[in-house]
């Protein structure tokens, strides 16, 4: 073996049905970006169905999948692939809003504690470390109690799941933000007579807009997955209105008479859209930003 073999360092193995042991290939993220088109183009184009979805036909209640109904039917007589679909846009929308209201408060509050440091960042980084050691679900459900009346029952799910899921972003913008305090050009800013607002605007936050993107693709898998839940315990949208939490429970109802498929689709839409999310997510992260890789494991 030569010095030049035993120096140089052995190149990891791609495995793309195990993107968390080995990293994603290209191969993986393309068919993940595929996926991702395909249920963002039917989510996009949900509202052609939604006579199926609100059309109640009490003669074809529990139908099997047939060439009529591909996935069957629910137990009011709706079919089970456009109530799916119309249900994948309302998740998709309000996991996005969802992601997008985590993504500001974590950023704020991260650059007010790597900013201005000392006791504000002490001060910020305990409040994060302690609802960071709170469960996620419960605090969610309280967050929905208490803002349901006000905001409607959206509005409510949206600001829970945004509530909480902005401890990671912060923490993120926070560490960026001391390497960047580091950096000669914040130096010579500085030097220069930069007031702290032009710092921010100028020259931290335009560093900041990669790893708060990549933050903002990983939330919207567990958005999505936190609203479901939500629906699923009966405290997120009303379970008249179609999402793919309230799609699983009424399934879940339904298997008790042997209806297997009415949670099956919501099921793999949940799964699909979750798995490509992260693909995605995590193949920018590996290959643009390697060093937040410890970090942005939310």
């Amino acid at each position: 073996m030569t010095a030049t073999a035993v120096l140089r360092p052995r190149a990891r193995r791609l495995r793309p049905w195990r993107p968390w042991a080995g990293g994603v290939t290209p191969l993986s993220a393309q068919i993940a970006g595929t996926v991702l088109a395909l249920l963002i183009l039917a989510a996009l184009t949900a509202d052609l169905v939604r006579p199926v979805t609100s059309a109640i036909d009490l003669d074809a209640i529990l139908v099997a999948p047939s060439l009529a109904h591909p996935f069957g039917t629910d137990d009011t007589g709706r079919d089970v692939l456009a109530l799916s679909l119309q249900a994948l846009q309302v998740s998709f929308t309000i996991a996005a809003l969802a992601a997008l209201v985590a993504v500001v408060i974590g950023l704020w509050v991260g650059v007010l504690a790597g900013a201005l440091g000392g006791r504000v960042d002490g001060l910020l980084m305990r409040v994060v470390d302690f609802l960071s050691s709170q469960n996620h679900l419960l605090f969610g459900l309280l967050i929905v109690v208490l803002f349901r009346p006000a905001l409607g029952p959206a509005g409510a799910v949206m600001l829970s799941v945004g509530l909480t899921h902005w401890l990671v972003v912060a923490r993120i913008v926070r560490g960026e933000l001391l390497s960047l305090r580091d950096r000669p050009f914040v130096a010579a800013a500085i030097g220069g007579g930069a007031t702290l607002g032009r710092l921010v605007t100028r020259h931290y936050l335009p560093h900041l807009a990669p790893a708060v993107g990549v933050a903002m693709v990983l939330l919207l898998p567990h958005a999505i997955f936190h609203e479901s839940a939500l629906s699923f315990l009966g405290v997120g949208l009303p379970p008249h209105d179609p999402s793919l939490g309230n799609l699983i429970a009424a399934g879940q109802r339904s298997l008790l008479v042997g209806a297997w498929w009415v949670s099956l689709i919501p099921g793999l839409l949940i799964l699909a859209a979750s798995v490509a999310v992260g693909t995605l997510g995590e193949y920018w992260r590996d290959r643009h930003q390697p060093r937040w890789r410890g970090e942005l494991e939310l």
